[in-house]
């Protein structure tokens, strides 16, 4: 029996007999069985509505193949949902208001907790007009993960076992969970056409994996060979983003065409450990040995390079002054010892820095030009490749858009995608194992799944899933070869802020959108990352460089590459500037004080701040960028710097998210609550960004990592 209240057939959906007795999959209304009453609005049938008949009622009926629900009556976008809130309590009006409200999906829409219970008053604004796209370049994302599907990955054993009767094994669930992709956008921007990025394809992937492996070896031997040091720690993966802010080149990873090509973060960070790497000191004995070894290696280098007479006699003058003292003085405490070392850096690493200035210069430039010549080995491969697929890349049609307001969507490739090789899969305990021609990507089942249903969500041209495990075992390669493979290397360049942070981000400020993240450590299932030719299909928006949000709540956790950082401040106040919509950002950024870096001290000064709060060092944590791949009790660390956590936002972002005493004090609540206590942390309870553990992250580019104290008595700031 089914029941008619509130118009929904709550039974399974009627069931269609077929001429042999058996029952079948509710099938659309066709003019060969009947004519329909009326036809659906294209809204409709993009939000996953059909109209099909009942031949055991003998009448027509509704049924939305994304959620399984079937209506006896028409349904109206907007909507809810009787099963999950049978009071209609996150209902949308029922008006003509509840199209430009809705977001991406069925029509079924959750009010955002970040809305005013009224629109009205001395605050409100007009709401822009949001039409939701219904172009093939621009799908109705389903809200619900549940559609149907043919797993190509599935476990021949499974099939064995279920033809000899034995029952399948449950599907996984994880039973921790550090993200909530049923969050839907509030960002708008304006339609865009699908970019011309090259498709992802494992052989070329995994040659750029190798070519940027060599790149690795060539920067070591450099480092090494012309300075005599090592290469300073993750400077390479600082290197990739910083060049990425100025590239132009067509690769996602590689520069290859950069102004200026001497990049300033490398050659910052090399000169840094020049002529020796100072490390952190605890005990007397070892100041003592690194002062004795910093004397040493510059009347070393003095000595062995084309130096002025007046550096060298400098030079040496104190390196022979400390070299007296160290021997005459064996009562000095840790303190004398460190005073005497800056002491010597202030009088000699002028001089140092003078001779070493062009061979660093070289170092910067070999590995810029050897990058661009692997682009372009890489580059003529890909054409290659897709030239044997018969997939013109010069002759691609460019596609219309309309100038309209549209929710954010993720990143379209206007090339066809070509043919994917095989990539086999299988579980080891709780790792997914990927290999291609015997390269194998690990991730844990519950990032896997998560995966999965980021590529179900926004994968338009691949509903069978036939490409799916050859694109992870892309996406897992890029970011793996992106961090390095060292332990722990590039964890804390893609951190991700903790899950009861995220969870008040989103319902005291309205945050939906992450600017900074990837599809393996995303929370929100909208997001901007780093490559939109691999990662657009799975949910991701493209750079945030380039993204022009009209509207919209955002959280922004930059990787901590100083000159990344200050081209993400220049995007903020010029969006800010622009639009007159309600537009949010709140920007976590390391407190460095010593000196202040350029991002922290112009948004401190923007006319855009309305509030600013900074959480102490020790006192708070950042969840790991390998996430999906360390173990659990690996998945928080406590951060060693504090955190700046700003308030960017215009006037209409103002009015509508306010940064009140009320929410600020429940933000700082949940920096309180520690990851590690949690016992199963996730969207329904509290628990945690992309790209690095950001604890284990120091600020290497200086010279000291000290943090000053803000000034307490300033006004809009707040400090737990």
């Amino acid at each position: 029996m089914t029941s008619e209240n509130h118009g929904t057939v709550k039974a399974d959906p009627p069931m269609v007999m077929s001429p042999t007795g058996s029952t079948s999959q509710p099938a659309p209304l066709s003019p060969s069985t009947s004519k329909p009453i009326q036809e659906l609005p294209d809204e409709m049938i993009q939000a996953g509505w059909s109209k099909c008949w009942s031949k055991r009622e003998n009448r027509p009926y509704y049924f939305n193949r994304f959620t399984n629900q079937s209506l006896w009556e028409m349904p109206v976008l907007g909507q809810h949902d009787v099963i999950s809130d049978p009071l209609g309590l996150n209902a949308a009006p029922a008006s003509g208001e509840a199209l430009s409200d809705a977001g991406l999906g069925n029509g079924q829409r959750k009010r955002h907790p970040s809305e005013d219970a009224s629109q009205t008053g001395p605050n409100s604004f007009k709401r822009p007009k949001v039409e939701i796209p219904v172009t093939p370049t621009t799908p109705t994302v389903p809200i619900s993960p549940s559609t149907p599907g043919v797993k190509p990955w599935a476990n021949a054993t499974d099939d064995k076992q279920s033809q000899a009767g034995v029952p399948a094994p449950a599907p996984y669930r994880p039973s921790v969970v550090y993200w909530d992709l049923d969050i839907q956008t509030n960002a708008v921007i304006r339609e865009r056409a699908p970019v011309n990025h090259l498709p992802p394809h494992p052989e070329i992937e995994l040659q750029r994996a190798q070519l940027t492996t060599k790149l690795r070896q060539h920067y070591h031997e450099l480092c090494s060979q012309r300075e005599g040091i090592e290469p300073p720690r993750e400077s390479f993966n600082r290197w990739l983003l910083e060049r990425k802010v100025v590239d132009k080149g067509p690769d996602p990873l590689l520069p290859s065409e950069c102004d200026p090509v001497i990049s300033t973060s490398m050659f910052r960070e090399i000169m840094n450990d020049i002529p020796i790497r100072l490390s952190r000191i605890k005990y007397k004995e070892e100041a003592r040995k690194l002062l004795f070894k910093y004397a040493e290696a510059a009347k070393k280098m003095i000595d062995s390079r084309n130096a002025t007479p007046d550096s060298r006699k400098v030079v040496k003058w104190n390196v022979e002054d400390t070299m007296n003292w160290l021997r005459r003085d064996h009562s000095a405490s840790k303190e004398d010892y460190m005073d005497r070392l800056e002491h010597l850096r202030k009088q000699c690493g002028p001089h140092v820095a003078s001779v070493a200035k062009d061979s660093v210069e070289g170092i910067c430039s070999k590995i810029y030009h050897i990058s661009a010549e692997y682009v372009r080995r890489i580059r003529q491969a890909h054409h290659t490749l897709l030239k044997e697929c018969n997939i013109s890349v010069d002759g691609t049609e460019s596609t219309e858009v309309q100038d309209r307001l549209v929710y954010c969507y993720p990143v379209r490739l206007s090339i066809p995608s070509p043919p994917q090789p095989r990539v086999e899969l299988h579980f080891e305990n709780d790792m997914a194992c990927l290999r291609y021609k015997g390269e194998m990507v690990k991730v844990n089942r519950g990032h896997f799944n998560k995966l999965e249903l980021l590529y179900r969500y926004s994968c338009i041209d691949d509903q069978r899933f036939e490409k799916f495990l050859s694109r992870v075992w892309c996406l897992i390669k890029r970011y793996q070869v992106m961090f390095g493979s060292g332990v722990n290397e590039g964890s804390g360049l893609q951190g991700a802020l903790p899950v009861p942070v995220f969870e008040a981000l989103n319902k005291k400020f309205g945050v939906t959108f992450e600017c900074f993240a990837s599809p393996l450590n995303c929370y929100f299932k909208q997001f901007c990352s780093a490559f939109p030719d691999i990662d657009g299909f799975f949910g991701s928006r493209g750079p945030f460089l380039s993204f022009s949000p009209a509207s919209g709540s955002f959280e922004a956790n930059p990787p901590f590459c100083e000159e990344l950082m200050d081209t993400m401040v220049t995007r903020f106040e010029d969006l800010l500037e622009r639009s007159s919509e309600p537009l949010s950002f709140i920007i976590f950024v390391p407190e460095w004080r010593d000196p202040p870096t350029p991002a922290l001290t112009r948004m401190e000064s923007s006319r855009f701040r309305r509030h600013q709060m900074i959480v102490p060092p020790f006192e708070h944590e950042y969840r790991s960028g390998s996430q999906h791949i360390c173990k659990r009790e690996e998945m928080y660390y406590k951060a060693v710097h504090g955190t700046a956590v700003i308030f960017l936002q215009n006037n209409a972002g103002f009015a509508k998210w306010e940064p009140t005493t009320e929410r600020i004090q429940d933000l700082l609540g949940a920096y309180k609550v520690s990851g590690r206590s949690l016992p199963s942390p996730g969207p329904s309870s509290t628990s945690t960004g992309d790209k690095d553990s950001k604890p284990a992250q120091e600020r290497t580019p200086r010279s000291q990592d000290n943090s000053s104290p803000v000034d307490k008595t300033a006004p809009d700031t707040t400090n737990i």
